[in-house]
């Protein structure tokens, strides 16, 4: 009996996550995946992820990888698995990847969207996966601030918790505010990567210039002037969903 390596395409509800990543105390995505290995190989296996999310943030697109007994295909693994996930995370796809692949380091981009939900009344659906905003949104001032994203910045100012010397240079690759039918407001950020807070950050500040309480100089003075975790305040994590993490090529994901 043999072990081989796979990638899995998951997602999950975060509200009643501690985050992604094993914690001492509380319930993590990471936890619940190994746990769900544990019972269908028998063995334990160590879960990584292209993408560390914070407590209450959800995904659409996460993709981690783990070993598994080569006995099990990709197909009994997504099956498996589900059967012994809770409610709240499930397994999309899997396949089989070389056993030096770093799903974290391999990936080209991520994709993360902000969900902003707009009127007078509230709305319990809704506001699970998104935040309210009572008052009217600029949402063209925010398009406008949101294009000045774009490029290769220092993106520390929309930055918090920073280690030591960690660089804080990023290519965001494109910056999207949308405007949807039933009167949302859809931010869409990709990048190579992201720093701990930067989108919620990041959402935050727009928020504050849809408000009129930040110009559109005072926003693009955080991008020219960067300085450490200046933006904001981070708009709250319920509204945040990592969609997408992109390979190249694509890895072959099936069910």
């Amino acid at each position: 009996m043999g072990l081989y390596k796979i990638a899995a395409l998951i997602e999950y509800d975060g509200t009643a996550f501690n985050g992604y990543q094993l914690q001492k105390d509380g319930r993590t995505v990471q936890g619940e995946l190994e746990s769900a290995i544990a019972e269908l190989s028998g063995s334990p296996s160590r879960v990584y992820a292209a993408s560390r999310t914070d407590a209450g943030v959800h995904a659409a697109g996460q993709v981690i990888s783990f070993w598994v007994r080569d006995e099990l295909s990709p197909g009994i693994v997504v099956r498996g698995m589900n059967h012994y996930l809770a409610g709240d995370v499930a397994v999309k796809g899997a396949c089989e990847i070389d056993g030096d692949f770093d799903v974290r380091r391999r990936a080209v981009s991520r994709q993360y969207r902000y969900m902003i939900g707009c009127g007078a009344s509230r709305s319990p659906l809704r506001e699970r996966f998104s935040l309210l905003v009572r008052d009217t949104l600029d949402v063209s001032k925010m398009r406008l601030s949101a294009r000045m994203l774009q490029g290769v910045h220092d993106f520390a100012s929309f930055a918090t918790s920073l280690e030591d010397a960690e660089p804080t240079v990023r290519h965001m690759y494109e910056v999207r505010v949308l405007e949807k039918a039933d009167d949302s407001i859809e931010i869409l950020m990709s990048a190579n990567a992201f720093l701990r807070h930067q989108v919620r950050n990041t959402v935050g500040q727009l928020i504050r210039v849809g408000l009129g309480k930040c110009s559109f100089e005072e926003f693009a003075d955080l991008i020219t002037h960067p300085r450490k975790g200046s933006a904001g305040p981070a708009a709250p994590s319920r509204g945040l969903c990592l969609m997408q993490v992109r390979y190249q090529p694509a890895l072959p994901f099936a069910a």
